[in-house]
């Protein structure tokens, strides 16, 4: 239950991605203004990481989990009674402290609540669960704006139905934290000790050219499809973006396979390919080309995201190691929003063809350096 609770959270925040291009034609409002709208999002992540990233470990994990609910459903609710920009903010909003409270919570009380044989499963699970969420959510939003009868409602009342389940599901968890009363959470001052900065480095490099991408993808992907490939309709949007996180998820799933120290290299030149493939099709206009651009990417993405992580919290100190992770994440979430609003700004005066290949040039870039950073600075194993 713990673990459909993450997964309906993280599907909530992705609902409106296939939607943007409906409510921009409702409202009349600009790709900026789409950028803008998907961006606040990720502050709202941010603040609640910098703020409440350690509240779960005083107050217990139920409490936690259950804000993160009413705060999805509240989200869900600004979105089914929107009638201009300032419900699509709250619920933007919203959106973002659900996802910042379960992020880390939610991660935490699927493992703590596995059986002991479930270890390594558990962890698998907390990550399916959320990239299967973050995937699940365009293409179950595209799929009932598509062929329900309302496509800027049903969708929200459907989100309420799978959160309300989720509640009634969390009443049946076991409390796996001990509350401490008389301790007030506190912000949190982000340091990188350091010992850990030769592999903080190439992994916040890595995870910014991903997380870019997967802000890109599930912001202006439907003006994509729309204005440059000429392809329409909420479904197809789902569908393309869900696929990017469901490479993602594939990703992830082969660094196994080659290691976690050649994964982060090799990721970024997955993630570069996949560049590369975007590119052309948004040259050519080819709507095969970008679902095979979105796939390559994705898969890129996961593979260099799990090997950054992996790397990272075997470098930080025992006492540090969610300090660490969490400035990480930090910057992922950075990524997320502020590379997509440029893409906003661009295609003001450059058009969003333009501003696509600018993107997708400058995230090759970035990658394509980091993926050579190993092999110039190589990170040891262990930490102290």
């Amino acid at each position: 239950m713990a673990a459909y609770a993450f997964a309906v959270v993280m599907c909530g925040t992705t609902l409106p991605t296939p939607l943007y291009g409906l409510y921009q034609r409702q409202l009349g409002f600009s790709a900026l203004m789409v950028t803008v709208i998907f961006a606040v999002y990720a502050f709202g992540v941010i603040a609640v990481l910098l703020l409440l990233g350690q509240l779960s470990d005083t107050v217990g994990r139920r409490p936690v989990l259950f804000a993160g609910l009413v705060a999805s459903a509240l989200s869900a609710l600004c979105f089914l009674f929107a009638r201009g920009l300032p419900e699509l903010f709250a619920g933007r909003v919203l959106s973002g402290l659900s996802a910042g409270l379960f992020t880390g919570t939610a991660t935490a009380a699927v493992v703590e609540l596995a059986p002991r044989r479930w270890a390594g499963a558990a962890a698998l699970t907390a990550t399916a669960a959320n990239m299967g969420g973050l995937g699940g959510g365009p293409l179950l939003a595209g799929l009932l704006a598509q062929y329900g009868p309302d496509p800027l409602h049903w969708v929200f009342l459907v989100d309420l139905m799978l959160v309300a389940v989720a509640m009634a599901g969390l009443l049946t968890v076991p409390e796996t934290v001990r509350a401490q009363r008389g301790v007030p959470p506190r912000p949190r001052r982000l340091r990188v000790p350091r010992s850990v900065r030769p592999a903080f480095v190439p992994a916040a490099m890595a995870g910014f050219a991903g997380f870019a991408t997967l802000g890109l993808f599930t912001s202006v992907a439907p003006s994509f499809l729309s204005q440059v490939v000429g392809v329409s309709g909420p479904a197809v949007s789902g569908c393309v973006v869900c696929a990017v996180f469901a490479a993602s998820t594939a990703g992830q799933l082969l660094m196994g396979r080659s290691g976690v120290h050649r994964a982060l290299s090799w990721g970024c030149v997955v993630l570069v390919a996949g560049m590369a493939v975007i590119f052309c099709s948004l040259l050519v206009s080819s709507l095969p080309l970008l679902v095979l651009g979105a796939v390559t990417a994705g898969m890129g993405q996961g593979l260099s995201f799990r090997a950054g992580v992996t790397v990272v919290g075997e470098r930080s100190p025992a006492g540090r190691r969610a300090e660490v992770n969490s400035a990480l994440f930090v910057v992922f979430y950075v990524a997320l929003s502020l590379p997509v609003i440029g893409v906003g700004a661009m295609a003001v005066t450059l058009g969003l063809r333009q501003s696509g290949l600018v993107f997708t040039g400058c995230v090759a870039l970035l990658a394509a350096a980091t993926a050579v950073l190993p092999a110039l600075r190589p990170v040891e194993r262990g930490g102290s």
